[in-house]
């Protein structure tokens, strides 16, 4: 997608964090400072944790052990060994590397909570953490190890260790290097972690949450895209633009996303001479469900990404961790690490993500199908029989749709009991954060199939020609992508289909046109 320019500086406060300063920081590399008065707060609430510490009533997490251990007293003299040994076993993640956006969120978000005066950290934890964000230290997160319970325990382990000099870490380039070596050459001294901080630094929601956000600004923009290519794909297939008007929309199913994709799609084909054709010739009264039907699917999947940017609003201005500091310096165990809403919308998004990539692909398969194309060549081939033109194209992306068909199955409805049963029901948040990732990449992929297509199959029209809008966005496409002629090799130009998506260059030719999409 198309990236602004980052901010100097994200400034983290007791108030928070918006979505769009965690894009900064994650995607563009925007520095973050701490607000003074956060810092105050911080070291305020610290003073009840020390006052705690030295007493004789147990606290979990700062006298005693964690999890199934959490009736075990610690000694003064071993709680500096107790949150190492802490960190230390808890990082036990396995498998690929988490992406690196997706470790600077996490690390954001962890940040935020800490700064929220609700944990009970000191001000160097949280100062230490923005300090490896600003000098682009990495911690090395893996793919498995989280249960969406206790928070992101594995993963945010995977970064608290990097705060204590040791685990593994990647610099600015990408290259892993010793973590004593990059935070010496940053000037970033490491954390000796006192009672408490252990257990706040890997306590939440983080990773989860900051996959959401990530998924929520790429859907943004995904959704649009739709809009445009079901659009191609109208005056592609010679359909009828009536189905698209106001009229049918809100009056009569009062769905806002619908209304919103409906007013896309009838934009992008306002003035196009094919439609004008069509209208003309008068020979169809409905076209198929797919090119019919888009702003219903379309807009079930806007009104679904609002609900998902609800949670992710509300989980953004919670302060999670356990124990938690209350306002009057009591400190309670409570349940608020607890995944399952984040979860939820999570999984949520991956199956009308996998509805809107099926819909797309029956437009792309109607294409190619001379039966139902109204005119089109078979495959939208050259010469077909020694070409096969976008035959395989289809094939991709119906492999594609199959597995994000396979990853619309909900994680959140698993559970597997840990901690000897003290931790019996989990929220596999970051299980259904994972496939949510994949299935917004392949919805991508699948869109950048059907512009190729829907592009191929209007060039096919000439000498009728496409809206001004469309003819925008093909005009981008053809700029790295040739148009109909005898087969070549396809996979480039899927490539470059998917990178003007990625880039957001396509929409902003659109747009350019049009002015804003809904």
């Amino acid at each position: 997608m198309t990236r602004s320019a980052a901010p100097a500086a994200v400034s983290l406060s007791t108030s928070g964090l918006t979505a769009a300063d965690v894009l900064a920081v994650a995607r563009r590399g925007a520095l973050v400072e701490l607000d003074p008065a956060a810092r105050e707060q911080v070291a305020a609430v610290r003073s009840h944790i020390d006052a705690l510490a030295a007493g004789d009533t147990p606290v979990y997490g700062v006298s005693t052990g964690f999890g199934a251990l959490a009736d075990t007293s610690i000694p003064p003299s071993m709680r500096h060994a107790l949150q190492r040994s802490l960190i230390r076993s808890h990082a036990a993640g396995t498998g690929p590397e988490v992406e690196t956006e997706v470790v600077r969120a996490l690390m954001l978000l962890r940040a935020r909570t800490l700064a929220s005066g609700r944990t009970g950290v000191r001000p160097v934890v949280v100062e230490t953490m923005l300090a490896l964000l600003n000098a682009h230290i990495t911690p090395i997160v893996h793919e498995y190890g989280s249960l969406g319970c206790s928070g992101d325990l594995a993963p945010l382990s995977h970064c608290a260790i990097v705060l204590m000099g040791e685990g593994r870490a990647r610099d600015r380039e990408g290259a892993e290097r010793p973590v004593p070596e990059l935070l010496a050459e940053a000037g970033i001294a490491p954390v000796l972690l006192e009672e408490k901080e252990g257990l706040a630094l890997i306590n939440g929601t983080d990773g989860m949450l900051g996959m959401l956000l990530l998924a929520l600004a790429d859907l943004d923009e995904l959704v649009r895209a739709a809009d445009l290519t079901t659009a191609l794909s109208v005056q592609a297939l010679r359909g009828r633009d009536t189905v698209f008007r106001p009229a049918l929309h809100t009056p009569l199913r009062p769905h806002p996303g619908q209304a919103a994709s409906a007013a896309n799609i009838l934009a992008v084909l306002e003035g196009s001479p094919i439609i004008a054709d069509v209208a003309a010739e008068g020979s169809r009264v409905q076209d198929a469900y797919s090119l019919r039907c888009a702003p219903q699917v379309a807009g079930g999947v806007r009104d679904t990404i609002e609900h998902a940017r609800g949670v992710a609003e509300r989980e953004l201005a919670a302060a999670i961790d356990n124990p938690v500091v209350l306002e009057d310096g009591t400190v309670t165990s409570n349940g608020n690490f607890h995944g399952a809403p984040v979860a939820y919308v999570l999984d949520f998004l991956a199956v009308v993500g996998a509805d809107l990539a099926s819909i797309a692909e029956r437009r792309t398969d109607r294409m190619l199908d001379k039966a139902r194309s109204h005119g089109l060549p078979p495959f939208l081939a050259d010469d077909p029989g020694v070409d096969s033109g976008f035959m395989i194209a289809q094939y991709t992306q119906a492999a594609l749709v199959s597995e994000m068909k396979r990853l619309a199955m909900p994680a959140s409805v698993d559970s597997i009991p840990s901690s000897a049963m003290q931790e019996d029901h989990v929220s596999m948040g970051w299980h259904a954060a994972r496939k949510l990732r994949t299935s917004v990449e392949n919805l991508r992929r699948v869109l950048a199939i059907e512009l190729l297509t829907a592009a191929r199959a209007i060039d096919l029209r000439a000498p009728l020609a496409a809206s001004a809008a469309s003819a925008a966005a093909i005009a981008v496409l053809r700029r790295t992508v040739e148009g109909p002629g005898p087969d070549r090799f396809l996979a480039p130009d899927i490539a470059e289909a998917e990178a003007r998506l990625r880039d957001g260059t396509v929409l902003a030719a659109v747009e350019g046109v049009l002015g804003t999409l809904r």
